[in-house]
């Protein structure tokens, strides 16, 4: 029973933690761009914050569907860790009191991606298969 989870459902749930991690971290880039939903922060184009944005919408976009998984969650691990030092640890030595839990489960998760991959429901994967 203990192999069958790990062989059958492990790289399913894989491709289910991308997917989900992806949408949500999609959502602080159509925030800060799109103002949906509504974050009352509007960066200023070609800014720290902006680029940042791009990156979530773009790198989001591209893990949801699994394409270019491994660089692209490598990238966004880093993103998120420049964004804990850059704006979250200046504030306090607590993730909880500075708000950066989010950035540092984020970093984590894409560090774990763009190692592991995006899982079977994954472009990357269907790509690799064809050929």
């Amino acid at each position: 029973m203990a192999d069958r989870l790990q062989t059958d459902w492990a790289p399913r749930i894989l491709s289910i933690v991308r997917i989900v991690a992806a949408l949500i971290f999609m959502e602080h880039g159509t925030s800060k761009l799109l103002g949906f939903p509504e974050g009352g922060f509007s960066p200023e184009a070609f800014s720290l914050p902006w680029i940042a944005g791009i990156l979530e919408i773009v790198g989001g976009a591209l893990l949801v569907v699994g394409l270019f998984t491994r660089p692209t969650a490598f990238v966004l691990s880093g993103l998120m860790a420049f964004a804990y030092w850059l704006a979250h640890a200046p504030k306090s030595p607590y993730p909880l009191l500075n708000g950066g839990d989010a950035a540092i489960l984020f970093c984590f998760i894409f560090l774990y991606i763009a190692f592991a991959g995006g899982g079977p429901w994954s472009v990357d994967e269907m790509l690799r298969k064809k050929s």
